[in-house]
């Protein structure tokens, strides 16, 4: 990857960060856009200018994006301003470089949630050939995104891949965001108090720690830049493995050494989850050969970030 420069969308957030230093390692010039999030139009304003500045750039170019807005739980209403943030983003003509630059090759990323589009999907596991089947607003926009990124990559000439991605996990999750079962998890006991669980215990899923996600999406930017111009490829960033809640409560509980205060509770959203998540990628499958962080280390390492970013263990 030596010589291209990355305008990672999101680059301060928990997948973004990871994928800002996996391509500093693999030698990019990394540029993460200061937006003004709250406000679309200007938030629109300066992405079109980056992403325009980025095409019309001397060196071979990447456009990363890991930005996005709501959760499973997310009405359909939260999602207008990410559409027309998109719509004028990803508007070619105005992000074409300016008359007279040549502009570079480029290719791009875009960060899609595989446990919101396949979560009412049949025929576990699910890979690159199972129908997306959504159940909530949240999946859908994720299926809007991936069309309107399709769409512009088709009309620019730039290699696209679409990440969905499993259920992410790992030191330096926004405790803040009622997201990320193990953080949060981790997050209720060092605070004393109890975690409330919506869905069956036996509920699985895919789990995939922070920093393999990183560096595989860094790889399958190297692996599409060859190809022809126009190039979309979908491809499911997994474990390949799956961990259900009870397993998931077990692990964070012998990080602790401690058992978990967990509660059965109720949320109107319960049924918009799958009950069985499993995945595994026939995709790039170059990228998934690797060795990946076990998760009860994974878990131990989220279990000591929450506690230091929490200020050390509950009284």
């Amino acid at each position: 990857m030596n010589g291209a420069t990355a305008l990672v969308v999101g680059g301060g957030g928990f997948l973004g960060r990871s994928v800002v230093a996996a391509l500093e390692r693999a030698g990019d010039r990394v540029v993460v856009p200061q937006v003004p999030w709250g406000d679309t139009e200007a938030a629109a304003d300066v992405l079109v200018r980056a992403v325009a500045g980025l095409r019309a750039g001397s060196t071979p170019w990447r456009l990363v994006w890991c930005a996005g807005t709501g959760i499973v739980s997310t009405g359909d209403e939260a999602f207008a301003a990410e559409r027309l943030l998109l719509d004028r983003v990803l508007d070619p003509a105005a992000t074409a470089p300016p008359a007279g630059a040549t502009g570079t090759a480029g290719t791009a990323f875009l960060a899609s949630s595989a446990g919101a589009v396949y979560a009412g999907s049949e025929g576990v596991p699910f890979d690159e050939s199972t129908g997306p089947r959504p159940l909530a607003p949240y999946g859908r926009t994720r299926l809007e995104a991936e069309q309107r990124f399709a769409a512009w990559a088709t009309t620019v000439g730039a290699r696209l891949v679409i990440g969905r991605i499993a259920n992410l996990y790992g030191p330096g999750a926004n405790l803040d965001k009622p997201q990320g079962l193990v953080s949060q998890l981790a997050a209720a006991h060092v605070e004393g108090r109890p975690s409330s669980i919506y869905v069956p215990f036996t509920t699985t899923r895919d789990y995939l720690y922070i920093d393999d996600a990183g560096a595989m999406v860094a790889d399958a930017l190297q692996l599409v830049a060859d190809r022809p111009p126009g190039t979309v490829v979908t491809k499911i960033f997994a474990s390949q493995r799956g961990h259900s809640i009870a397993d998931v409560v077990a692990a964070v509980s012998a990080a602790f050494d401690e058992e978990l205060d967990v509660r059965a509770g109720h949320h109107d959203s319960a049924d918009r989850h799958g009950l069985d998540l499993r995945f595994r990628s026939t995709v790039l499958t170059d990228i998934d050969d690797r060795d990946l962080m076990p998760f009860d280390e994974g878990v131990q390492r989220t279990v000591e970030s929450v506690r230091t970013a929490r200020g050390g263990h509950r009284a």
